[in-house]
């Protein structure tokens, strides 16, 4: 059983979202958050598997609320679910540690499969989509205030092996697992070892995760 909790100031949005997932035989809504700050607390009471969790709130926004839940170290995963065409904060709610994100006009199916996704420890954002999102985004940032570490100095990169470097940055460029295993003549089974080295070497959540280091390092550049 998947447990949700769902962050989002209107009503009658919860209200939408709660009869859908409770209509499915293996989702459990555990409560409501109508704000960051109270998305924050019912995590910490509830423990839930997944959030649902709206951007703009009033008081805590959902970006802070989900950076704060990922900082306290739960095990909850953060789904973004937002109005991707208007919100421009889409990529600053997977630098705080979203595992995706979805749009609120998306099919139910869609949103009952990335929920599913992100509780089973996937990334909702497929990975042909990753670098667009991305390349949308990364523009919207400020400006660094210090000129940033090149690729090979920043400590986050150190441990990878020359082939797992080549692997995060095709990664980064939205290379799915059978792409990069026919374009760099390996097999898809070796590819996901691959993968599963770069994540953990790197301490990505996710494929999500791992390319935004890629984008913050500066091994990989917006196009």
């Amino acid at each position: 059983m998947t447990t949700v909790l769902i962050a989002d100031d209107q009503a009658m949005q919860r209200f939408g979202f709660r009869m859908l997932l409770e209509s499915q035989d293996d989702m459990t809504v555990v409560d409501e958050a109508a704000n960051g700050s109270e998305a924050v607390r019912l995590v910490d009471r509830h423990h839930p598997d997944v959030v649902l969790m709206d951007i703009r709130m009033p008081g805590l926004d959902g970006i802070e609320a989900t950076r704060r839940i990922i900082a306290a170290g739960a095990r909850t995963r953060v789904l973004i679910v937002t109005t991707f065409d208007q919100d421009e904060y889409a990529y600053e709610g997977l630098r705080a540690g979203a595992s995706g994100f979805l749009v609120k006009d998306a099919q139910p199916e869609e949103l009952l499969a990335g929920i599913r996704a992100v509780a089973s420890g996937d990334a909702v954002v497929a990975p042909s989509l990753t670098r667009r999102l991305l390349d949308a985004y990364v523009h919207h940032l400020p400006s660094p205030k210090s000129a940033p570490r090149r690729p090979d100095e920043d400590p986050r990169l150190s441990t990878l092996t020359a082939r797992e470097r080549e692997i995060l940055t095709v990664i980064a460029q939205g290379w799915t697992n059978t792409e990069i295993a026919a374009r760099l003549h390996l097999a898809e089974s070796t590819v996901k070892t691959h993968v599963t080295r770069v994540l953990a070497k790197t301490n990505s959540r996710d494929r999500v995760q791992a390319v935004i280091l890629a984008y913050d390092t500066g091994l990989v550049k917006p196009s």
